[in-house]
Parts: C-alpha cells; sequence; structure tokens
C-alpha cells in the first residue's frame, strides 16, 4: 500500500503551512495545549448534490507516522523557530483522537466528515496536510461515482488521467479515488500494483503513425496481444479505421478482439457507423470504447442519443475535476477545553462543539441527516465512528474493493432528485434543535444579540 504518495516520509511533517507551526509555537508559549475539537467539512456548492468521501486511510496513515527529524528541525531553526519549541517538535508525535465518516459513505454540506480531538498545537499542525489529503480525492471520487450514474451503472469506465493529473501524488490519488466511484480501473500501472487496482491500455496513434499502416500497426499489435486488442481507429478516418482492423482480425483468423476506441470526431454517429460494421463482419461482441473529453454530461448525453457506447476512458476531466476543480472545504476550531466556540463571518459562520451526524432512511432511501451534539442520541444512524485513539488507529481499515462495494450502494440509496445530472439540487442537513440554542447562546455571548 503507497501510504505516503510520492512526498519522502522523512519530511511529511515539513508538508504545512508556515502559520501553523507559528501559532503551535505561541500555543506552547502560553501552555494552550488543552484538547481542541476541529472539523473538516464542506461547503454548500451548486454544483454538487453530494460528494463521496475518500483519502481517509492516507490521513490515517500520516497520523500515525508524523515524525520531525533533525534536518527537519535545523531548517526550522534557521526560520527562527526557539528552542523551547524545537525540543517539542523533536519529540513530537500526534496523540490525538479522529472520528471519521467511513470512505465511500455519502456526505452533504456542513457535516463534519473527519473530526480531529487533541491537544491544540498537535491538531493545528496537522491542518494542512488533513485538508491537502482530502480535499483531492473526494472531488475525483465524486467526478467518478456522477460519470457512473450518468451511465446508469452499465458503462465500463477507465481512468486516463495520470498524464493530466496535476503531480504525480495527485494522479495517484485519483485513480485509487476514482476507483471508489465505481471506475472498473486505471492506466496507472503504479497504482495497479500499489492498490491492487485493475489496469488497462489500449494503443496511441503514434504506435499507428510509427507504422505508417494502419493494417500494419494493428496486426504486429493484434499478434502480440490477440485476447487483449483494442484498435485505435480514428488516427485517419474512423469509419475506414474499423472496416481495416475488421479486415486484420480476419486475416489473422480471430473469432473474436476486444473491440475498437474512437478518441475525435462525433462520437454518437460514429460510434452507430463502426456498431454496423462490427456487427455486420460478424464480432457483436467486440466493444466500442470512448475517450477524449469525457466527463458525466457527455455520458448523459451519449446514452440520452443511444450511441452503442460500452465503456470510456475519462482523463482530463476526472483527474482535475474539471467542473468543480477545488473544494471549497474548511477546518476550524469548534471546541477548545470542553468550551464551544464558533466564528461568526458573513457566509462562513461555523457551527460549535464537538458533534455527530445521523442519517435516516425511508424505504431504503436517504430521507434526511441531522447535525447535532455529539451526546445527542437519534433513531437513526450514526456516521462518525472512531478510527484512531490516543494517536493510533483503532479500527480494521475495510479493503480498497469494500469501500469501492460500499460507495456503489449508497449511492443506489439516494433519492433520484439528488441523482440529476446538470440539474444538481442543493441538499443541506438539518441543525438539531439543541444545537440551535448552543448557537443562539454563543451570538450573545459573543455579538451581544
Amino acid at each position: 500500500m503507497l501510504k505516503f504518495g510520492f512526498v519522502n516520509k522523512s519530511n511529511m511533517c515539513l508538508l504545512t503551512d508556515l502559520y501553523e507551526l507559528t501559532m503551535a509555537q505561541v500555543y506552547l508559549k502560553d501552555n494552550m495545549t488543552k484538547t481542541a475539537v476541529f472539523d473538516f467539512y464542506i461547503r454548500p456548492t451548486e454544483k454538487r448534490s453530494f460528494f463521496i468521501n475518500s483519502g481517509l486511510e492516507q490521513l490515517l496513515y500520516y497520523l500515525e507516522n508524523i515524525k520531525f527529524t533533525d534536518e527537519d528541525l535545523d531548517y526550522l531553526k534557521s526560520l527562527g523557530f526557539e528552542d523551547f519549541f524545537l525540543d517539542y517538535l523533536k519529540n513530537f508525535k500526534f496523540t490525538g483522537n479522529v472520528y471519521a465518516i467511513e470512505e465511500g459513505q455519502v456526505i452533504f454540506p456542513n457535516e463534519p466528515v473527519v473530526q480531529i480531538e487533541a491537544p491544540l498545537p498537535e491538531a493545528q499542525i496537522i491542518e494542512t496536510f488533513l485538508i491537502n489529503t482530502l480535499q483531492h480525492p473526494i472531488l475525483v471520487a465524486t467526478k467518478a461515482v456522477r460519470c457512473y450514474i450518468a451511465g446508469k451503472g452499465e458503462k465500463v469506465l477507465v481512468d486516463f488521467g495520470l498524464r493530466r493529473a496535476h503531480g504525480t501524488d495527485a494522479g495517484m490519488k485519483a485513480a485509487r479515488a476514482s476507483y471508489i466511484g465505481g471506475f472498473a480501473g486505471t492506466s496507472n500501472v503504479l497504482a495497479g500494483k500499489e492498490y491492487g487496482i485493475p489496469v488497462f491500455g489500449t494503443m496511441a496513434h503514434s504506435f499507428i503513425l510509427a507504422y505508417g499502416d494502419e493494417e500494419k500497426a494493428f496486426e504486429a499489435f493484434a499478434k502480440m496481444y490477440p485476447d487483449k486488442t483494442i484498435f485505435l481507429i480514428d488516427t485517419f478516418n474512423t469509419v475506414e479505421g474499423a472496416k481495416k482492423a475488421v479486415e486484420v482480425a480476419k486475416k489473422l483468423g480471430m473469432k473474436t478482439f476486444r473491440g475498437v476506441r474512437l478518441d475525435s470526431g462525433d462520437l454518437v454517429k460514429l460510434s452507430k457507423e463502426v456498431r454496423k460494421i462490427l456487427d455486420e463482419a460478424g464480432y457483436e461482441d467486440a466493444k466500442i470504447i470512448a475517450s477524449g473529453g469525457i466527463n458525466e454530461y457527455v455520458i448523459k448525453d451519449h446514452i440520452e442519443k443511444n450511441a452503442p457506447i460500452d465503456g470510456y476512458g475519462v482523463g482530463t476531466e476526472l483527474v482535475v475535476s474539471a467542473d468543480l476543480p477545488y473544494l471549497d472545504c474548511a477546518y476550524k476550531l469548534v471546541e477548545y477545553d470542553s468550551r464551544p466556540v464558533m466564528k461568526f463571518s458573513p457566509k462562513k459562520a461555523t457551527l460549535p462543539s464537538k458533534k455527530q451526524v445521523y442519517r435516516f432512511y425511508e424505504n431504503g432511501k436517504f430521507k434526511k441527516d441531522i447535525i447535532c451534539l455529539y451526546d445527542e442520541k437519534f433513531d437513526g444512524t450514526p456516521l462518525l465512528e472512531k478510527v484512531m485513539e490516543n494517536g493510533e488507529i483503532c479500527t480494521d481499515l475495510p479493503s480498497l474493493e469494500k469501500i469501492r462495494e460500499k460507495a456503489i450502494e449508497n449511492v443506489s440509496k439516494l433519492p433520484e432528485n439528488l441523482l440529476k445530472i446538470g440539474n444538481e439540487e442543493l441538499y443541506i442537513p438539518e441543525i438539531s434543535e439543541k444545537m440551535q440554542e448552543l448557537v443562539e447562546e454563543l451570538k450573545k455571548e459573543y455579538l451581544n444579540a
């Protein structure tokens, strides 16, 4: 398991913003080391009705292993940090508790997805890494599951995005997150090795051009990979390319082949023409795969137009979550030393105190979520579970396959109004009465309202 992406494990602790460390130094100087509670949550956005939680496992491994090396401390000393703080960091270990909604679960805006309960300096120092580790996987897993929904769960979806990802770490996270979101696999070989994700690949246009002749290129590839051949047929002329693929298959005595890939042009029109060519030649089992600018909106359009496309390679649009390229998320202090706190900034107000989230179902579908105080009890399903205690993982982390199954199962429980692609309905969880009362109390305290 690749637990730390491509960041050298020895300097993971420095993958943070400077102000996390400067604040922590002041906390220590003023003996502000009591227990703090921080919430990581997503703010409402009109482009998503829901999200899929992803990235938790990587966060937990980080929290278990964070350690400042002598080299790290020397660098921090050069930045002007004082000896008492460097001595603290020399023996630094995360000792807190983590409560989280499981990976693969559907999550909604304002809900605490991860809740950190730890001495204030510890909880502060880990903020940047936590946000960095969670936001991209959540974006990609959600984008992936939207493609899955658009394809009605019937299309084979493969992550083709490594080359367009914003760095190697993002490419690895995207492969894992897209698999959670219902994709069948990835073109990323390292992700296949590290995560056990199925790997897929066809051929590139350069392969065709290197041979200078489609038939020669097709024949060479088919001879080497007779059971895995997917012909890329749009280098010169898609329809003629399909005919040549059939000719080569017949020449080699292939009773069947994996399929063909379309990467340009009017994919709806071309797929129908290519399907006819394949069927008339007796290759009804050969699949048509499409790539190039694919996203959930395109897949939805293809299905509505009855395009006979069996699967998609989804690249750039997936790994950068093109229509929502960043997650409007936050990591905010909600309690310190058993004292609930909140901010009242316009459009950025927070909910105070340690929390729990309850989910309610009706006829097997999501009915509502309620955000409440931690000690409140409702006749629903609590979503936040303790996954780390005193700095140690305290639960059996599920396999990636189980997380994927959980995501698909959870999506099947969403009501129809939250499954619309291109017509998203904003869903905001309810707030318990006790939580509302606490908010009003704090308003009076802070704002003299």
